[in-house]
């Protein structure tokens, strides 16, 4: 009797606890500006009510554990789960692989300037020399050896990569980022979990859609993003006391709740901001503009684009609830989705982490696509808005290229340019919309490698054991003791 009393006060204060309880702000957000108020969760008031969740594309274990319970409440209850793209699809893996391919038989060392190919050859030879400094290898096995593999694995066969692609490979090879990799990133993990508790899910973009922005940039605004972004990491390597905004400090924030549009724009657009270091003139002028760029089609456009497509899936599906994970740069700022939806005549609110979400009803039918093909959709996927021609170059970066690129070219099998050549026809023209290979019937060594240095990064690889949310490995407790509870108080008690 003396026990069932206790398990009966256990569960009642358990239950009470999980379902009353309030978010408490990680003790070392005391120095940030967030408050007690900050989330990355929106709510669509309707019936049933749908969902905005803002992610950062870093490993979950980093975050999962601050996120608000009312957001995992709200994962929880919604029947359809919507990402950008579809990580859980091979296809999306290979589209992925094929878009930062350089066309057959081309290489990095037949586009790039000399001096910048080996200044990035050297580079990498660092990270490979650090990385087993960094990093802690699985049990039994040789910190060395699990460095090289890790390496191999992101890099990817990094000389066939189209040269923006190496400029975010370069951006990414850092100690925070390298410590986490191989663990799914939190978008991929929310997919995976949605797929287990058999929720219907979908992706709002094509590869496509995302790959021709960045594969958008004409040859010199690369090397001018790629030069920039191989600088910065010099500079860094030579004087380690240099501020350096990193993947910890991003990760931080989120964790604190800090809603700074700023912040969150370069992660989910993806690509290292230009403008944030002292630089000449000229150049500094460059870079703003290739800033704009980025902004303007990984922000921007996707922006109207996914809002438009989230607002014809509600409205096809008005019986639905929906969790919709993006990005959290998507929803802060300008010109955001939410702008979009609440352009549709949706009423979005802000989900402060202590607001009780109400439960809902669930459609009787569950399971099915719900997401037409993107190809009927709205299509905003029109050409990249390309810079002008007078913005996309600066003489003086141009001179340098031109003088750096016939004092260092490697040997190449590329014919030498005419001696008067014209700027634009010293480089092998990479053609946005040329495919990578010309053999549809099986993957090349070279495809295979970027593919699982994709699959590395996102967390595909299964290389490190994954551990379940906390919240939803207690459904099944929580049922168990509902059930337990109901059979002691149906049974005959003198303390009830």
């Amino acid at each position: 009797m003396a026990g069932r009393t206790l398990l009966l006060l256990l569960v009642t204060a358990f239950v009470g606890c999980s379902l009353g309880r309030r978010h408490q702000r990680p003790q070392f957000c005391a120095d940030l500006p967030g408050d007690e108020d900050g989330s990355f969760l929106w709510m669509v008031k309707q019936d049933p009510p749908s969902y905005f969740f803002g992610t950062i594309h870093v490993p979950y274990t980093r975050v999962w554990e601050h996120v608000p319970y009312n957001t995992k409440k709200a994962f929880e209850m919604s029947d359809n789960v919507m990402f950008e793209l579809a990580l859980t699809d091979p296809a999306t893996i290979t589209a992925l692989t094929t878009c930062q391919l350089l066309p057959q038989g081309k290489s990095l060392a037949d586009v790039l300037p000399g001096e910048l190919y080996a200044r990035l050859r050297s580079h990498l030879s660092y990270i490979r020399s650090q990385m087993p400094h960094w990093l802690t290898p699985p049990d039994n096995t040789s910190r060395w050896a699990y460095a090289n593999y890790l390496f191999d694995a992101i890099t990817g066969n990094w000389e066939r990569k189209r040269p923006v692609w190496v400029m975010l490979m370069v951006n990414s090879l850092t100690e925070s980022d390298i410590r986490s990799r191989e663990v799914p990133v939190l978008d991929l993990y929310l997919a995976q979990e949605a797929e287990k508790m058999t929720k219907t899910t979908g992706a709002v973009e094509e590869v496509d859609e995302q790959c021709r922005p960045l594969n958008g940039l004409n040859f010199s605004q690369v090397v001018f993003a790629l030069n920039h972004t191989l600088s910065l990491q010099e500079q860094h390597k030579s004087r380690r006391s240099d501020k350096v905004y990193t993947t910890d400090d991003l990760i931080r924030h989120y964790n604190c709740g800090d809603l700074d549009a700023v912040i969150f724009s370069q992660d989910t657009a993806q690509v290292p901001y230009l403008g944030n270091s002292s630089l000449p003139p000229m150049e500094a002028a460059t870079a703003q503009l290739i800033d704009q760029y980025f902004r303007e089609e990984l922000i921007y456009r996707r922006n109207e684009r996914m809002g438009s497509r989230v607002v014809q899936v509600m409205l096809e599906h008005p019986e639905r609830s929906f969790f919709f994970a993006f990005g959290a740069g998507h929803f802060l700022g300008n010109r955001t989705v939410l702008d979009v939806v609440r352009a549709a005549g949706f009423q979005v609110m802000h989900v402060g982490p202590d607001y009780r979400l109400k439960k809902h009803k669930r459609p009787t039918q569950r399971g099915g696509a719900v997401l037409p093909d993107t190809k009927v959709l709205k299509n905003f996927s029109h050409a990249p808005n390309r810079l002008l021609l007078h913005q996309q170059m600066d003489p003086a970066f141009t001179r340098s290229l031109l003088e750096s690129r016939e004092r260092t070219r490697p040997p190449s099998t590329t014919p030498p340019p005419p001696k008067k050549a014209h700027f634009n026809h010293l480089w092998v023209r990479i053609d946005a919309d040329q495919p990578a290979s010309s053999s549809a019937s099986s993957k090349d060594g070279d495809a295979l490698a970027v593919e699982e240095g994709l699959r590395v990064w996102y967390g595909l690889s299964g290389g490190r054991p994954s551990v379940r949310c906390e919240p939803l490995l207690l459904l099944p407790l929580l049922l168990l003791l509902h059930h337990c509870l109901k059979g002691l108080l149906l049974s005959p008690s003198p303390l009830l």
